[in-house]
C-alpha cells in the first residue's frame, strides 16, 4: 500500500501526479523544477538559482515524508542545456555533503515552464 506526500512548502502538482509517494520505507519524489512555492513562478537568476530551488523543494517534500536529503539514495537530473552542467553540479554538491546518492544526469531538449533543470529523488524514510 502506498501513500501520497503533500506539502504546501513545495510547488503543487500541475497535472495528475503526486509530489511524492511513500511505500514501506521508500519515498519517491516527483521531478522538481525551480518553482518558488510562495509565488508559483520559476526563480530568477539562472541555473544555480533554479538548482537550489529544486533541491529546497525536494527537501520540503522529504521532510513531510519524515526523511531528508541525507537519506536520498538516487537522484535523476534533467538539464535543458548540458553546457550548464558544472553550475548545476556545484550547487548540488553543497546539498549532498555527507552522503552522496547514486545519480543520473540527462540532457534534454526542454523542460516544463522553460525550466533549466529538474531533479527527482528516491529516499529511505527515517524510522521512529
Amino acid at each position: 500500500m502506498h501513500e501520497a506526500v503533500r506539502t504546501e512548502n513545495a510547488p503543487q502538482p500541475v497535472g495528475p501526479y503526486s509530489q511524492g509517494i511513500m511505500i514501506n520505507d521508500l519515498v519517491f519524489v516527483s521531478g522538481q523544477i525551480g518553482i518558488d512555492p510562495k509565488t508559483g513562478r520559476l526563480v530568477a537568476g539562472g541555473m544555480r538559482q533554479e538548482t537550489e530551488q529544486c533541491l529546497r523543494n525536494l527537501e520540503a517534500i522529504l521532510a513531510k515524508a519524515g526523511t531528508n536529503l541525507d537519506r536520498v539514495v538516487k537522484t535523476t537530473i534533467y538539464i535543458a542545456d548540458i553546457k550548464m552542467f558544472s553550475d548545476c553540479n556545484e550547487v548540488y554538491a553543497t546539498f549532498f555533503t555527507m552522503r552522496k546518492p547514486a545519480r543520473t544526469t540527462i540532457g534534454v531538449s526542454a523542460l516544463p515552464f522553460g525550466a533549466l533543470v529538474e531533479i527527482e529523488a528516491i529516499a529511505i524514510r527515517t524510522r521512529g
